[in-house]
């Protein structure tokens, strides 16, 4: 079936009630059905669609003479004021009807109450005047209660209780539009009217409110492009905190190609073929591979929200973040309110998405809450709300969590939380476009050499923050903010060079005052790694060196680039790491005639190395053979081990670790004058790069027979 409707089948005009008709005949048809036979209904819409579902109920109810008596407190000709003469007030007017209705009366009759959202609380619970009207409620068996209840209240679950059938009227069908949208207001949306395009701006309004805003929707006829009707909708149906956000998926994000390339084929794409179709056929067969719940989890800063925002864009969605923490409440009942809140008018805003950051922060596994137990009740509503979305609605959740694991394993099945989007921190490429598109929104003028230095130095440890915390994109726009304000203090207006890049890394970092002699053994101590490294032949190329460092945990370090091989490591890989560790040591000892406590890290690291060496990967040798003796998921010794084989153990660490030693020694005593080159550059510089560094001490031609060796060295480990 095509979704294109000629004009000529569209009514010429639409009277509110003929709408309403239109719209919900099916719902309003089973509410009558009920309350014909005896049946109260409690009938859930907005307030503004109350009075006239009202009206088109009762004329179907007069068809079978039953009577409908509406009790909205509104006081009626003749009818006696309070004993004292003042007024009653709504609440007063309205008890005092729906008493006289139920004790007066002889006959059965429908009793409409319309404002039952009066009798309760903000959180659910009873006013005062609910404790008087409640017994009345449950007084007459004789009567027939249709109640109206506004979604944005809950009711307390004794007024629930009156109502054994229960119809909730939220949005428009989507069958239903074609008969609310009139011949002059189609021709406002192009040459070939398509409800089902329509539909994706006005799914979450009532047919009341869409004939209020299809009546202000101005324009030509039959437009080329019909987008700026469709924004004007756009722009009326949003409600509460939701917008509409601009943030594009390649302009504004860095990077991240292949998170970019699954969100564009699972979602993307196939919204975009939904759209594109012309048979309803086709189109709801999208609409069920589209998932609506999404997680997306990685490191903070990495810019999973900002993702979220890219989707909305390209869809022309609403946007909507909440953060976890704030929907708790001390109240009993209110933080599921909240969470009830938000979807409500999230489906008014269709199409929507709901961002809840930290969304761990109350959805974790049910059975690990330490606190009052309101998380569990919020997941089971969360878990409720994802379960009522209809597949034509175009509301989804997206949940950002850094602990994807602790999060409620029903959150995460089929149906509900179904795609999982991994964003982790940004690979070079990625932070190399985030500086491109930070350099221009920001125009800092970076050099080609200060881009590139910045994406090396951005692959470490952030400057100045908790051991272990990576750059992500949100420290490399602190970076770029902290570049601008700079050339802003010292109004330069020319290029920005790699110096002033590493000014705004490590400006205002504390660093500890050494003294010279403190200084010159520091550099010799790195100036011995460094040189030990280039003549090992699996070591990775050095980035960079500094007896400046902006890291708590070491006055001085040497970095070393990313290793060509990042998941599989030789033996001989290993090796060279324990004689790097071991060449400040030796490079101490040989030039300064002393050892530094500062060394003492460099022993501990070789020593667990070999130690896991022969424990964990067989190189324990002689009558031990070829076994694993140190079980790494308990970090403990599989059996009680003899005290010989002990022995024997530390005998081969030891052995493994004077051996690195001899070659360190035998590599900085045919080398010193490339250590004292290296430490007299550092002592002056402070910090030395690669490209500085190739042109100070050019890298060794190592052994032409390295691949022998590697072989010779043993197996590979992962």
């Amino acid at each position: 079936m095509s979704v294109f409707i000629p004009d000529t089948e569209l009514p010429t005009a639409l009277e509110p009630q003929q709408a309403v008709e239109a719209a919900y005949t099916a719902e309003l048809a089973e509410v009558a059905a009920n309350l014909r036979r005896g049946l109260p209904v409690l009938l859930e819409c907005e307030k503004e669609l109350a009075p006239y579902l009202f009206v088109n109920i009762r004329g179907r109810l007069r068809e079978h003479n039953l009577r409908c008596l509406y009790l909205d407190g509104r006081p009626r000709e003749n009818e006696n004021p309070s004993p004292g003469g003042m007024p009653l007030g709504m609440m007063g007017t309205m008890i005092t009807q729906l008493r006289e209705a139920v004790r007066g009366a002889v006959e059965r009759r429908v009793v409409v109450l319309p404002h039952l959202d009066l009798l309760t609380t903000s959180q659910g619970g009873l006013t005062s005047e609910a404790r008087e009207v409640i017994p009345l409620l449950y007084e007459n068996p004789e009567l027939v209660w249709l109640g109206f209840k506004d979604p944005s209240f809950p009711l307390p679950r004794v007024i629930e209780n009156l109502f054994p059938h229960r119809v909730s009227i939220v949005g428009i069908p989507r069958n239903r539009l074609r008969y609310l949208v009139t011949q002059k207001e189609a021709r406002k949306f192009g040459q070939r009217f398509n409800p089902w395009q329509l539909y994706k701006f006005v799914s979450g309004i009532n047919a009341i409110r869409l004939r209020k805003l299809l009546a202000t929707v101005e324009g030509e006829d039959y437009p080329a492009d019909p987008k700026p009707a469709y924004r004007h909708l756009r722009q009326a149906t949003l409600t509460g905190s939701l917008e509409i956000p601009d943030v594009d998926l390649d302009r504004d994000i860095g990077g991240y190609k292949k998170v970019k390339q699954r969100l564009r084929e699972e979602i993307l794409d196939m919204l975009r073929h939904r759209d594109l179709a012309t048979e309803t056929e086709e189109i709801s067969r999208f609409e069920e591979l589209i998932p609506r719940g999404m997680i997306f989890w990685g490191p903070p800063g990495t810019g999973k929200t900002y993702f979220a925002k890219a989707i909305a864009t390209a869809i022309g969605a609403a946007i909507t973040i909440v953060s976890g923490p704030e929907l708790k409440s001390k109240w009993v009942g209110e933080s599921e309110e909240n969470l009830r809140q938000i979807f409500h008018k999230a489906r008014q805003s269709a199409p929507s998405i709901i961002v809840f950051d930290e969304l761990d922060s109350f959805a974790t596994a049910r059975g690990t809450y330490a606190g009052s137990g309101v998380e569990h009740s919020m997941v089971n509503q969360l878990l409720t709300e994802m379960d009522g979305f209809h597949k034509d609605e175009l509301v989804f959740v997206v949940g950002t969590t850094n602990f994807v694991e602790s999060l409620d394993p029903a959150l995460l099945r089929p149906g509900r939380f179904e795609f999982h989007l991994h964003i982790p921190y940004p690979e070079p490429e990625d932070r190399r476009e985030i500086l491109r598109i930070y350099n221009d929104k920001m125009r800092l003028q970076l050099t080609d050499a200060a881009r590139e230095y910045a994406v090396r130095r951005t692959g470490d440890f952030v400057v100045g923050q908790a051991a272990g915390t990576r750059y992500s994109g949100d420290h490399i726009n602190a970076l770029c903010r902290s570049i601008a304000r700079l050339r802003l203090r010292e109004n330069i207006t020319g290029e920005t060079a790699s110096d002033m890049v590493e000014r705004a890394l490590t400006e205002w970092i504390d660093r500890p005052k050494m003294t010279q002699v403190e200084q010159r053994v520091l550099a010799t101590h790195e100036a011995g790694h460094a040189v030990v490294s280039l003549f090992c032949d699996h070591t990775p190329p050095i980035d960079r060196i500094t007896i400046a460092s902006e890291m708590h945990w070491s006055f001085g370090y040497v970095k070393f680039s990313d290793p060509a091989h990042k998941y599989i490591h030789t033996i001989a890989f290993y090796l060279d790491q324990i004689c790097v560790a071991l060449g400040a040591r030796e490079s101490e000892r040989l030039l300064l005639d002393d050892i530094s406590l500062g060394a003492t890290a460099d022993l501990q690291s070789a020593t667990n190395i070999a130690r896991e060496l022969v424990e964990v990967h067989g190189l324990a040798g002689g009558d031990l053979g070829l076994t694993q003796f140190l079980d790494l998921n308990t970090g403990k010794r599989r059996d009680q081990l003899s005290a010989s084989t002990l022995a024997a153990l530390d005998a081969r660490i030891a052995e493994i670790i004077e051996t690195q030693r001899l070659r360190a020694e035998k590599i900085v005593s045919e080398n010193r004058h490339l250590i004292e080159r290296l430490r007299d550059t550092l002592l002056e510089k402070q910090t030395i790069d690669s490209q500085a560094l190739g042109v100070l001490i050019p890298r060794p031609v190592t052994d032409a027979n390295q691949a022998k060796k590697t072989a010779d060295a043993g197996t590979a480990t992962a």
